[in-house]
């Protein structure tokens, strides 16, 4: 993931970008009906829709700039004509970036409070 929330994850037949920007978001607020943290919570509960799981992926897609056209040509191959559960994880992990973002860091950098990687002495509690 980077700082503009752009995720390149394998999915469908290949890797894809994703991106869901302040645009994109608000188009999935509208194709919707509730805001990106309501979808993003009902993703992740049981009161998920499917315009949650379909909507998500294809203005991930667009964001990530592919074009609209070729966007809704895959979700409706490889989301539309799938089980849902089959893209729920997908939906999750395009959306929680971009509502929440990246990590600063990559993963397997050292925290640069501790660069050699050695156990703390001091208590998490301690000032």
């Amino acid at each position: 993931m980077s700082r503009d929330a752009r995720i390149t994850i394998p999915w469908a037949d290949g890797d894809y970008t994703f991106r869901l920007g302040w645009g994109e978001l608000e188009l999935l607020q509208e194709a919707c009906d509730a805001g990106p943290y309501v979808v993003l919570s009902r993703l992740y509960g049981d009161d998920w829709r499917m315009g949650d799981i379909s909507h998500t992926i294809r203005l991930g897609l667009i964001g990530g700039g592919m074009v609209p056209t070729d966007a809704l040509k895959l979700v409706r191959t490889w989301v539309e004509k799938r089980p849902p559960l089959e893209n729920i994880l997908f939906a999750q992990t395009i959306l929680s970036a971009g509502i929440i973002g990246a990590k600063d860091e990559a993963p397997g950098e050292q925290d640069a409070a501790n660069p050699v990687g050695q156990p703390l002495t001091t208590s998490p509690t301690e000032s």
